[in-house]
């Protein structure tokens, strides 16, 4: 079985082929557009939904079949055929021209797989089971998409501040990483939820920081 690198990209502003105009083509089209891709759909029909998003200027359209040439410039592509020897003949492509290929549902023509993916706010949490079972990935998603622990990404905005805060004082990497975790508790959670993210910012760099020392506050008050 192939092990997998898991990595994030930043896919903002480059190039993203899709071979195919179906259902499994429409779901990738929003997540990508959601990271800033811009897309080019190869296929010579597309779902309704697909022909939304054309008609609504995010994604173009070359109506036609798949042919050499078309991952010119691509930075990844995703081949989303249904049909082992197109999906052959562009994983060829991507291979001559360096680019990223994911194969729907045939990995031995894929050069990275896509995971299922649970989001909240800023956070994400990509879910891969190397392709041994998609049917497996679906329930560890939904088990942690209504999993209590989630509701700790509510606290990112006031990590992001208070670390922002740390970085003016030239300080953030001077505070131990378990110090960061014994802060983290149910009550700055609260109080971030509850709208109070000033306080919770204050709090927080009251526990990473010496009593005696000042702090300046968060960034957009005072």
């Amino acid at each position: 079985m192939t092990t997998y690198y898991p990595v994030y990209l930043n896919l903002r502003g480059r190039r993203c082929v899709i071979i195919g105009g179906g259902i499994v083509a429409e779901g990738k089209i929003s997540r990508l557009l959601d990271s800033g891709a811009e897309i080019c759909v190869v296929s010579p029909d597309a779902t309704p939904g697909i022909r939304q998003f054309v008609a609504d200027g995010a994604v173009r359209w070359e109506e036609r079949k798949y042919q050499h040439g078309d991952l010119e410039g691509a930075f990844i592509a995703i081949a989303a055929t249904n049909v082992r020897e197109v999906n052959q003949r562009i994983f060829e492509e991507a291979n001559e021209r360096g680019v990223m290929l994911n194969a729907v549902d045939d990995p031995p023509n894929c050069s990275f797989i896509a995971p299922s993916i649970v989001r909240r706010g800023p956070v994400t949490l990509a879910i891969s089971t190397s392709g041994v079972s998609p049917a497996l990935t679906r329930k560890l998603r939904e088990s942690l998409q209504a999993s209590e622990d989630l509701a700790w990404a509510d606290l990112s905005g006031v990590m992001a501040t208070t670390r922002a805060c740390l970085r003016e004082m030239g300080m953030l990497t001077s505070v131990d990483p378990e110090r960061w975790q014994s802060c983290i508790t149910p009550q700055l959670l609260a109080m971030a939820q509850e709208g109070r993210e000033a306080e919770a910012v204050e709090m927080l760099l009251a526990g990473l920081l010496d009593d005696s020392q000042e702090f300046p506050l968060p960034l957009g008050e005072g």
